[in-house]
């Protein structure tokens, strides 16, 4: 009977890799810095010899001599939106390709967001991206101290500072409004969710003031408390509670709009769209599923992510860069089948 080979611990180390070679450790270091002078045949002659052996720099060990972990922190919260683990999956692989290695830490109440910051700053990211949460400003300058600028992706810093890359939130309010009542709705509502979430501020800021801009009762609320189907779903069963039911509703996202829907027409009986046209706002694959086929303001990702991750690398390099936040338009209006034509046809 044969054993299995035991698995050995033993790791190749940069004076393995020299002594193979016959060159100096100083000579074989300088193969793994691009930017290191070193003869074209030599760096080749190393890269292929330590592939050969199973050699890897220890990234902490370069750390120490280039001041840089190509590691940037990731602070996420309550990932009950299926929109933020695709823009983590996506950027993931876009800052991989950058050269920066992703750490992630989550928290799953909001009060422990400090602790995530504290965890992740204790690796010394050379960077943070703040994801689907809220960061105070004492969160913000701890990193800042610390050697770590903060990027916001789809969120605002609370006190406007910082770097952010966002959707222009704004502009998509008012495309829902337009489209609603291009169509003939004349009875507009919002359904909120994280109200101090900047998302949520502007996409319900564009909506409203569309809607009065163009002669239109200002548009009814309804708070869902939270980005989740279960207050989706909630906040649609409230709809009866409403001094006047609306006929056009766009929600705070896609999944909030998903169980607001079904809450419409499984809890209440109330159709859609033949009573009630609705809007989401993001595009997440599942709003293009045969089961939702939901009419969504779609976020422009691409954009979005490779904006970041330019960002990204520009402080990486410590360029000294002013902080600022990037407002991209939002992507078109993705008509599917949740909102009714309510014009009159002549």
């Amino acid at each position: 009977m044969t054993h299995p080979k035991p698995i050995s611990r033993t790791r190749v180390t940069v004076k393995d890799l020299a002594r193979d070679l016959g060159m100096s450790v100083s000579t074989v270091s300088r193969a793994f810095y691009p930017e290191a002078v070193i003869a074209a045949d030599t760096r080749k002659a190393v890269l292929d010899h330590a592939a050969k052996i199973g050699y890897r720099p220890n990234p902490f060990a370069q750390s120490l001599i280039t001041k840089k972990t190509k590691i940037a922190g990731m602070v996420v919260s309550g990932l009950t939106n299926p929109f933020y683990p695709e823009v983590m999956t996506r950027l993931t692989a876009l800052l991989q390709q950058a050269g920066v290695n992703l750490m992630l830490a989550a928290a799953e109440q909001p009060e422990k967001i400090d602790e995530a910051v504290e965890l992740l700053l204790t690796y010394q990211p050379d960077l943070m991206i703040v994801l689907a949460t809220n960061l105070d400003s004492r969160a913000r300058e701890k990193c800042e101290a610390a050697g770590a600028p903060v990027i916001f992706f789809n969120r605002l810093s609370a006190d406007g500072l910082g770097y952010g890359v966002s959707c222009d939130n704004v502009e998509g309010g008012r495309m829902a409004a337009d489209h609603l009542i291009d169509r003939g709705h004349r009875s507009l509502a919002y359904v909120s969710a994280f109200p101090g979430a900047s998302t949520n501020v502007e996409r319900q800021r564009g909506f409203c003031d569309r809607a009065v801009a163009r002669g239109l009762p200002p548009p009814q609320i309804i708070d869902a408390g939270v980005f989740s189907y279960e207050a989706g779903y909630a906040a649609g069963l409230r709809l009866r509670e409403l001094p006047q039911q609306p006929d056009g509703v766009l929600c705070a996202n896609d999944i909030v709009a998903i169980g607001f829907i079904e809450a419409l027409q499984e809890g209440l009986g109330i159709s859609v769209p033949a009573d009630v046209s609705v809007i989401g706002y993001d595009d997440i694959a599942m709003a293009g599923w045969p089961s939702h086929r939901l009419t969504t303001v779609a976020q422009p990702l691409d954009e979005m992510m490779a904006a970041t991750v330019a960002l990204a690398r520009e402080l990486a390099a410590e360029r000294q860069i002013p902080q600022r936040v990037l407002r991209i338009p939002p992507g078109p209006l993705v008509e599917r089948r949740t909102v009714r034509d309510r014009r009159v046809q002549t």
